[in-house]
This record gives structure tokens, sequence and C-alpha cells, in this order.
């Protein structure tokens, strides 16, 4: 299989973002209305019409792919408006029912829907993928290793959907529980390089369970087309500043996986059942996660893993020009995660989620 390689460390980001009524605060049908008159191709339509991607190009440093998706966002804005509906960021709505939204026209989407039934259907939910520039082919599982290795770090900093259906659910990320149900979503199967990926992938397309590789929508998997590793753990991101944290945090675990690689050190690769606990712990609980640490199953907070790995890889974020994002992790933790911050509305208000609506509404136009 070819790899189309990239420009080491590279950066491409892709920012979902659903549509609400501001009257109602339900989900609201105006994607294509929006894409159609943004005339834009870094903004796209996605697989329900209450949705809206911004995808940024090809960018060196996280600073300058945020500025990118801030314009995109300050340029949509006021076509939301016109048409009657406001954006926000979260990787779950707080209550609009998942039976009442609408599918895109698109025949891959229809077939998407027919082949998985409701769970599929079910599936209103967003996130944020981050695209890493990888330099040769043999090093894109090992980066795979290194980035799931580091899951849960990424998990409890970006969660943001705890509410489904009216209800909390109890976890900080109900999106990534919701996504994992199809038989190509979740984490990756056992790959230990990148022969093993052709393998599997040639398996796939082979039995028919997929017809193209971008429909292997693992959480973190090779974007051959690209030439990068595709990171798509991240819920939605509910502000800017919050985005960016999570991108430099990716970034830099790329990098530094990478620079393991080239000194002969391996990926810091971690047993899969581990990698497994890990993401439904930082699901569960978020920043409250006790994640396994190491191959030894040492367990310690995420946070304080978070606080010694933010000191570790400074310098490489500094190489890399997003230090200032890296570092902002700390404050996005002191001010917690945007699953704590939408039930501290939710309490302001008596448990009226509708109150949660108007603060991710208020937080879009944040950072």
């Amino acid at each position: 299989m070819d790899f189309a390689r990239s420009r080491r460390s590279t950066l491409g980001v892709e920012w979902e973002l659903c549509l609400v009524d501001p009257d109602t605060r339900e989900l609201a049908p105006a994607g294509l209305a929006i894409v159609e008159q943004a005339s834009n191709p870094h903004v796209v339509g996605e697989f329900m019409r209450n949705t809206i991607e911004l995808v940024t190009g090809v960018h060196e440093t996280v600073p300058s792919a945020v500025a990118e998706l801030r314009r995109l966002r300050d340029a949509i804005l006021p076509i939301a408006r016109a048409e009657g509906v406001v954006p926000i960021g979260p990787g779950t709505h707080p209550f609009s029912p998942w039976r009442a939204q609408e599918l895109c026209p698109s025949p891959r989407y229809a077939e998407v829907a027919e082949r998985s039934g409701d769970w599929g259907r079910q599936l209103a939910i967003w996130g944020v993928h981050a695209h890493v520039g990888v330099e040769r082919a043999d090093k894109v599982v090992p980066i795979m290793h290194g980035v799931l290795a580091a899951y849960p770090l990424i998990h409890a900093i970006a969660a943001s959907s705890p509410y489904w259906e009216g209800h909390d659910t109890r976890f900080a990320s109900h999106r990534a529980m919701l996504f994992q149900q199809l038989p190509t979503g979740g984490l990756p199967p056992e790959l230990d390089d990148w022969s093993t990926y052709e393998r599997v992938a040639a398996d796939y397309l082979h039995t028919g369970i997929v017809d193209q590789l971008n429909e292997l929508r693992w959480d973190v998997r090779p974007a051959p087309n690209l030439g990068t590793v595709e990171i798509r753990i991240a819920d939605g991101a509910t502000r800017l500043d919050d985005l960016g944290a999570v991108v430099a945090l990716c970034q830099v675990i790329a990098e530094a996986t990478s620079r393991r690689l080239d000194a002969g050190l391996g990926a810091g690769r971690l047993p899969s059942w581990y990698v497994r606990e890990n993401k439904w712990r930082a699901s569960r609980y978020g920043l409250e996660a006790i994640i396994i640490e190491n191959e030894a199953g040492d367990e310690r907070l995420v946070t304080d893993v978070l606080a010694d790995r933010l000191v570790e890889w400074a310098p490489i974020a500094e190489e890399l020009g997003c230090a200032a994002e890296l570092a902002s992790i700390a404050a996005l933790v002191e001010r917690s995660s945007s699953a704590d911050r939408q039930r501290a509305a939710a309490s302001r208000s008596n448990g009226d989620l509708r109150a949660v609506v108007d603060h991710l509404a208020e937080e879009v136009h944040l950072g």
C-alpha cells in the first residue's frame, strides 16, 4: 500500500460543530444551507444535516492551524445567524433526540445508515480530529502506539459529552462510548507494524467490511492518502483555546514518539487491555480518572501524569511552536473540562439543560 508521506509533524485539523435553534435550543438541520452560502472548500457538511465541519489546510504549527479555524468560525457565524441557528461544539447535544435528526443526502451516508441501522443512526456526535504528518510509513504504527499509550491524557481534557437525550450519563465522554459500538469504530485492532496494517486493511476490503479505507473510523488511524496519523480521540471542542490545547498535545505526543523511534527506544507501547481500560476510565471520570500509567500497571491520577508530561514535553513544544498552547492545558484543567463546565451550567439553572446550550453558544465565541 502506498503511503503519501508528509513533512514531519505538520498538522491538519477538523472541527465538527452542531447547529441549534436559539429559541428551542434543539438541533437544527441547517448545515447544508450554511455550507452552500459559505462557498468555501474548508467548510463542509457531515453525516447529519445538523452539522458543519471546519477543515484546515496543512500547517506547520498549532497557532497557524488555530488561526485558520478562527477565521472559518468567524466567517460562518453571521451566515448561521442569518439562517436562524447558532453553532456549538460539544461531543453530544444535551437533550435533542437522535431519532429526530436528518441525514445528509449522500449515498455514502445512506449506506452507513442502512448497514448499521439504529446503532449508526444514533450517532449524533461531534469531535475534533488532528492529522499529524509522518515522514515514513514504517513509523505510522509505532506512532499510533505512542498516541494510544497517551489516550487518557487527550481524552480527559477534551471530554465534552456528559448529557444524552436529557439525562446526565455520569460519563465525561458519552460520545466515546457511542462511537465504539460500530465494528469499524473505536480502538484499532492489534497492529505490530505497517505490514500488519496493510494485511488488516486488505482483509477489511476483501471481506466487504468496508469499501474504502476512510470507513475504518478508528480512534487513531493511518491516513495513507495524506501521509498522516489521524487522531480522532477528542470530543468536540466547545471553545477554540481548548481546541488549541488538545491539538498541541496531539502534535507533541506524535513528535515525542517519533523522537523515541529515532533514538531506538521504541514507542512506549502499552498492552491493549490497558489502553482499553484507560479509555473507559477517562470516558467515565474525565479529569478525575485514575489511569494506568505504564507497562508495570502503576496507576496515578490523570492530571498528575499530565502535569509531569507537560514538563517533559515542554522543550518539544517550544521547537514545534506550540509552547503556549501546550502550557494552556494547565489553565484548562484549572477551569475544568467542558463536561464539568456543562454540569456546572445545569446546576446553576436547577437542571435546565437549555441553559447548557446557552452556555455552549457563548463558549463557541471564545479563543
